[in-house]
């Protein structure tokens, strides 16, 4: 249920959602004056949703600062891995299909390679309302192996699908197999703080590498500043949606 809760809030919280909602008010409504109203509150709150350069700095708030991986100097036992929309199976094709997030894979594998984690623990169930069987953890697996790790230094937690779930399985498995070791959470930066905070309410203590960054240097270029941009809209969804569920879970005793 909590699933399916936290899906029909990240439509409500979405900007486009509040701009179309905004739209049909204008379009439906009979008076002339209260129509040019609702028009005119859409426009203005997509210029401001759409406007880079304002998603960028609220965004910037709220994602951690970068880490280099030449900065981990811990030889870690585990890198645990979050999984949120990485990879899809194409059934007709044969093949896995990446998504979202993929920072996530790539920067676990260098560091993998770089000798810094010694074992790999990725976390996803599935993460689709429509292809419930369609288990992310797995395909990472194969897809890790086929890129050199062995099977015995990866771990798979299949069956979570939240974030809350994530650390509760995660915890699970580091208590069973390896209690007390030194452990790398590695996840999106928007994404690491209510990861963290979820981690931190199972009782496992572990460094933090976030990746996926959507800020970086502050852009003063004028197309950046005053042109609307998609991309925006996208920024402020997901930094909504990590808010928002960053309050859920902290009413719900998650962190």
């Amino acid at each position: 249920m909590f699933f399916f809760f936290s899906k029909i809030l990240s439509f409500l919280f979405s900007p486009l959602s509040w701009i179309l909602a905004l739209l049909l008010f204008a379009l439906f409504k009979k008076k002339a004056k209260t129509k040019r109203k609702f028009l005119l509150t859409a426009i203005i709150v997509f210029l401001f949703f759409s406007n880079q350069f304002i998603a960028a700095e609220f965004m910037r708030m709220w994602e951690p600062a970068h880490i280099e991986a030449s900065a981990l100097n811990t030889q870690y036992d585990v890198a645990i891995v979050v999984g949120g929309g990485m990879v899809t199976y194409d059934a007709m094709h044969k093949d896995i299909t990446f998504r979202n997030n993929t920072d996530r894979i790539m920067k676990t594998i260098h560091l993998y390679n770089q000798g810094k984690v010694d074992k790999i623990l990725i976390s996803g169930g599935s993460g689709s309302l429509n292809y419930r069987n369609m288990l992310e953890a797995p395909l990472l697996k194969s897809y890790f192996i086929e890129n050199g790790i062995p099977s015995q230094d990866i771990w798979v937690d299949s069956v979570s699908y939240n974030t809350h779930e994530n650390a509760v399985q995660c915890a699970k498995i580091l208590n069973d197999s390896l209690p007390g070791g030194d452990y790398l959470l590695i996840t999106s930066a928007s994404h690491m703080r209510r990861t963290s905070a979820c981690f931190r309410e199972e009782g496992i203590v572990c460094d933090y590498y976030p990746v996926d960054f959507n800020t970086g240097k502050r852009n003063w270029f004028i197309i950046n500043l005053l042109i609307p941009n998609l991309e925006a809209l996208k920024m402020w969804k997901e930094l909504i949606h990590e808010v928002s569920g960053y309050i859920v879970y902290a009413i719900a005793g998650y962190l």
